[in-house]
């Protein structure tokens, strides 16, 4: 028997103080529930944001803390504000994620970066991963449409419309993934 349960797409954006997890840490998560819809104050259901302690025996990636201090330090200082352990963290990720009207299905860019830290901690610290073990690449979804080569799939070849209004990349997690998740839809939308 099929499960007919709508599907929930969970753009999910995350600040990092290296490339990998575990001997780096996760700063912030965001996400922002999305259900496709034609009328943009109904896109978003629900989102989740927050700020992790930084894993024991962990340390900060040279180059990325340089890169934070000279692209963004105020946004760094902000990823810092009341952290949560992280088994706290995730727990609430996970209880928040079973909460949604449908079966949650990741969605990142790069998935391969965003999504190895949100797997990683989903399994280290809450035990499970409400996404199963996969999650969806908008840069490669882009590519399908457009049908074009994975480089030739960069934001630069995309068109303005899928581009979500008043919605700058700030690399605030939750802003991140919202803009994120607008531009999933708006490509979604051109899909359908």
């Amino acid at each position: 028997m099929t499960d007919l349960k709508q599907e929930v797409y969970v753009s999910v954006d995350v600040e990092t103080d290296g490339p990998i997890p575990g001997p780096h840490s996760m700063l912030s998560l965001g996400a922002v529930a999305m259900l496709p819809n034609n009328d943009i104050n109904l896109r978003e259901i629900d989102s989740f944001t927050t700020n992790l302690i930084t894993l024991p025996g962990a340390a900060p990636d040279p180059d990325t803390q340089i890169w934070w201090e000279s692209r963004d330090p105020k946004v760094y200082a902000a990823s810092r504000d009341n952290p949560k352990d992280p088994v706290i963290a995730m727990t609430e990720f996970t209880d928040w994620l079973d909460k949604l009207p449908g079966l949650p299905v990741c969605v990142a860019m790069p998935a391969g970066f965003d999504f190895m830290f949100v797997y990683w901690y989903l399994m280290r610290f809450a035990h499970r991963s409400p996404f199963s073990f996969s999650s969806l690449d908008i840069k490669t979804y882009a590519m399908a449409v457009q049908k074009t080569g994975y480089r030739k799939s960069a934001k630069r070849y995309w068109p303005s419309r899928w581009f979500p209004k008043n919605m700058p990349h700030t690399h605030v997690a939750l802003d991140d993934a919202r803009e994120q998740g607008h531009l999933f839809l708006n490509i979604l939308k051109d899909n359908t």
